[in-house]
């Protein structure tokens, strides 16, 4: 996808090393960096450089592929990755996957290991476009109708909560991908993005690819959205999953479940964007998925573009820092962090999946 009209991904492998984005110094910085050990995959995954359900899953297939080749132990280092990330069934999804390669390998298993992060990768971008190409209907759909009344403005506003778009998923995304679609079809269409607060992945991630791709946006505040619905300023709502219960409940990004209720409550449809991977056959409900609780300083402070520090324990060669941040309430005041929430299968409209819309899985 587009950075200033170069293509890049979320992640990628070259010239026999692994290299990603470091999605915490966005948007002020495209900070490229390599994955150079299985240290570096963990640390990546747990402190969020890389991120999004479907990203999950490859850098830490590129991690196994790193681990054997450190000769490290892939029973043990699956397990060390598999903490990293509870909720996303992608980052399960792709482990297992890992171990069956290992298992079936004569060998240490290396280059099968890296053949099969390779197919990792290329599966989730293949699964991303599919999704594209199954939900641009919808947009369009609804973009035809608003010509057909004649209106004066027949553009399509579509709502979304956190990041779900191509750097989650190496390229395309699953809820963005339909969008990007759309826009290069020549659909007149606008997002609403929520800030996604508190780590703000609407504000500094899907605002900053939107606007690198051309497609106009707006953001807002979180609790934005209801308002929008309720003044006939959103067409449908359009969101990822981090993990999908066999019963169709989603967990998402804390917020979700609000968005999702007043979208019920005003009659406007509510789409999550999946690939497979992100399904969960093996949990029944919404309830059984475990949701991850983090620091309470991503809500005391925010992020400071303006600043850089040194983080004395990740001090490389390379010169590694981090974004500055700056404190917005008493640093004791006491916090509770829930990264996601469950929107129960009855307020989905439908999901868009690789293999078409399913009203229900």
């Amino acid at each position: 996808m587009n950075i200033k009209g170069k293509n890049h991904t979320s992640i990628w492998y070259e010239n026999g090393r692994i290299f990603y984005i470091d999605q915490t110094f966005l948007p002020w910085e495209v900070k490229i960096r390599e994955m150079q050990n299985f240290g570096d995959s963990v640390r990546a995954i747990s402190d969020m450089e890389v991120r999004g359900a479907p990203l999950i899953g490859v850098a830490a297939a590129f991690g196994m592929y790193l681990a054997a080749g450190e000769g490290l132990d892939l029973r043990a280092s699956a397990e060390e990755l598999r903490n990293t990330r509870p909720t996303a069934i992608n980052l399960a999804w792709a482990l297992d996957k890992m171990l069956e390669t290992a298992m079936a390998s004569n060998k240490n298993g290396e280059l099968e290991l890296l053949e099969a992060a390779l197919d990792i990768r290329e599966s989730e971008i293949e699964r991303s476009r599919k999704i594209g190409e199954a939900g641009l209907p919808l947009i369009e759909e609804i973009y035809l109708k608003k010509k057909k009344q004649g209106g004066s403005d027949n553009t399509v506003n579509i709502l979304t909560h956190c990041n779900a778009g191509w750097l989650a998923c190496v390229e395309w995304g699953t809820a963005t991908a339909p969008i990007y679609m759309a826009h290069d079809k020549g659909i007149k269409l606008h997002v609403w993005v929520d800030e996604t607060r508190p780590r703000n992945q609407g504000a500094k991630l899907t605002a900053f690819e939107l606007g690198a791709h051309g497609v106009p946006y707006t953001l807002i505040p979180d609790n934005t959205g209801g308002h929008l619905m309720q003044n006939g300023m959103v067409d449908m709502a359009l969101v990822g999953t981090d993990r999908t219960a066999a019963n169709g409940d989603v967990a998402n990004k804390i917020g979700t479940y609000l968005k999702a209720l007043a979208a019920k409550d005003n009659d406007i449809p509510f789409y999550v964007a999946m690939p497979y991977s992100s399904f969960d056959p093996g949990t029944a409900t919404g309830r059984h998925i475990p949701i991850e609780e983090r620091s309470g300083d991503e809500v005391r402070k925010m992020q400071d573009g303006r600043r850089k520090t040194q983080d004395v324990r990740r001090k490389t060669k390379d010169g590694r820092g981090k974004i500055g941040s700056i404190l917005i309430v008493p640093e004791d005041t006491p916090v509770a962090n829930y990264g996601f929430d469950i929107t129960p299968a009855r307020l989905v409209t439908g999901y868009i999946t690789e293999e078409g819309i399913k009203d229900r899985l």
